[in-house]
């Protein structure tokens, strides 16, 4: 039973006040959005800007995204146990001081540190997001209040690429990436004044379980370990402490897992739950769902670098690229609830060849010699429409695979293992494109593209087969209805 105070009815608060809680939910989610993706833009500027060499610049990136990562979990449950309001202001408070520090950082080292804190701070108030929507909304207002979420989602994906190229492009007072940051400072205290004014006060419930500290720890120690070698490679070699770091990540992963199910054993809350990972129509499209993921984030930094950097184009130019593969993948869910009932478990593998078929084009439109130029934003279009379409369809078909009481475990395992899957794309991905193109040709950058691009073809193949696998029941188990939209 939850403390005196706690806000358990949606029924409890006004019209007018439910639908402010959900503004300043949604303003804190397409926030924390607009900097996942903003950064791919900055990358090229940061470089000249500090001197930071490619590899930190993807540490930019991937830090900020593996932090939010490992959090993730651990936010969500802070949020029950502590009181949704309390834990989301704090995490606000924590990203905008953390942005602040991006905007000041003198180095490539302070920013990489401070963009891990700014991805903690989004790990803390991010979660209470869909905690809050579920919190206060019932019925037929639930389901356009998750729809407004759906479009802030999307939304702070197309508005981090071009405002971000846009800032950067504007250079105000020759403060050329920095604003992208300082931008955060007056929203986010305007938004923590907003909850204190909207988001009523729930006490949680101080019996809830505790956190799994040391799997976090180690979890986000294994991660560090595997992504930066993987990046600062590219422009120091492979050094001894390199390879180090590599097999000190297998054995913290190895320990995470191990402790995992030794705390499942004893009676004890894992961080995730053993019933999630064993269930087929979990385990499979989880995996999908991570490739696809993985394609995507490495794709948004690579074209980033690639059209600044290869190309020699702006900001701009480069902001707008991908705008018609975050508007494609926008426009999927609705797409999908219009597909019948009994076709909705082919989604999965279909959005996931079409994602194929994206790349293959742009692939195929690089290998004809033409870099950049309006066809390539249409074909990107594809890559989105596949990606939007694959992943509204995986997370749907998972969440009704598994009993009600597991939806926050399910929920925690989508979101980490999708992000850590967008920071092993950048590490890897991006990270063999820094090597391939060094500061060659735009020649030898479209070469490089086309290689990244020919292996997240492949990638989206496989996710299909791990798709196909995971939707695959035997007709005497029948299927979950998939609901999308």
């Amino acid at each position: 039973m939850s403390r005196p105070g706690t806000v358990q009815e949606g029924a409890a608060l006004t019209d007018r006040r439910r639908w402010g809680v959900l503004a300043v939910l949604l303003a804190a989610q397409f926030m924390a959005n607009v900097d996942t993706a903003i950064a791919n833009i900055a990358a090229p500027s940061i470089q000249s800007g500090l001197g930071a060499s490619g590899g930190e610049a993807g540490l930019v990136v991937s830090g900020y995204v593996a932090a939010y990562a490992v959090l993730l979990v651990g936010g969500a449950r802070l949020g029950a146990a502590h009181g949704h309001r309390r834990v989301f202001n704090a995490g606000m408070a924590v990203f905008t001081g953390a942005s602040l520090a991006c905007a000041l950082a003198t180095g490539p080292v302070q920013l990489i540190v401070a963009r891990l804190v700014q991805g903690a701070g989004a790990a803390l108030m991010v979660p209470q997001v869909l905690s809050g929507i579920q919190l206060h909304f019932r019925g037929e207002q639930r389901i356009k209040a998750l729809g407004y979420y759906a479009v802030a989602l999307s939304g702070g994906a197309v508005a981090g690429q071009a405002l971000g190229g846009l800032l950067i492009a504007a250079d105000i007072h020759g403060t050329s990436w920095r604003p992208i940051f300082l931008i955060n400072v007056p929203v986010g205290l305007f938004l923590i004044y907003a909850a204190m004014r909207w988001i009523p006060q729930d006490g949680g419930d101080r019996r809830a379980e505790e956190l799994d500290l040391r799997g976090m720890s180690l979890l986000a120690a294994a991660v560090l370990l595997l992504i930066v070698p993987l990046l600062l490679s590219t422009d120091q070699g492979w050094s001894v402490w390199m390879w180090v770091s590599l097999a000190a990540s297998g054995v913290l992963f190895a320990a995470f897992r191990i402790g995992q199910r030794r705390l499942a054993a004893n009676g004890g809350r894992p961080l995730i739950a053993e019933e999630v990972i064993r269930e087929p129509a979990v385990r499979w499209p989880l995996v999908a769902h991570g490739v696809t993921t993985l394609t995507y984030f490495a794709l948004l930094f690579v074209l980033a670098v690639y059209l600044q950097d290869g190309l020699g184009h702006g900001p701009t130019y480069a902001g707008l690229a991908m705008v018609s593969w975050v508007t494609a993948f926008g426009f999927a869910g609705p797409l999908l609830a219009r597909i019948p009932e009994e076709r909705r478990a082919a989604m999965p593998v279909v959005g996931c060849l079409v994602l194929a078929v994206g790349y293959a084009a742009v692939w195929v439109y690089v290998l004809c010699g033409h870099h950049s130029g309006p066809m390539l934003f249409v074909l990107l279009g594809i890559g989105g429409l596949g990606l939007g379409i694959s992943s509204n369809a995986l997370i749907g078909w998972m969440t009704f695979a598994m009993p009600d009481r597991y939806a926050a475990d399910l929920s925690g395992v989508i979101s980490t293992n999708a992000q850590l899957c967008g920071a092993l794309g950048v590490a890897a991905l991006g990270g063999g494109y820094l090597a391939l193109a060094g500061s060659g040709s735009p020649e030898r950058s479209a070469s490089a593209l086309g290689l990244v691009l020919a292996a997240c073809m492949v990638m989206a193949v496989l996710s299909a087969g791990a798709a196909r696998l995971g939707t695959r029941r035997r007709a005497t188990d029948g299927e979950p209805s998939v609901f999308i939209g």
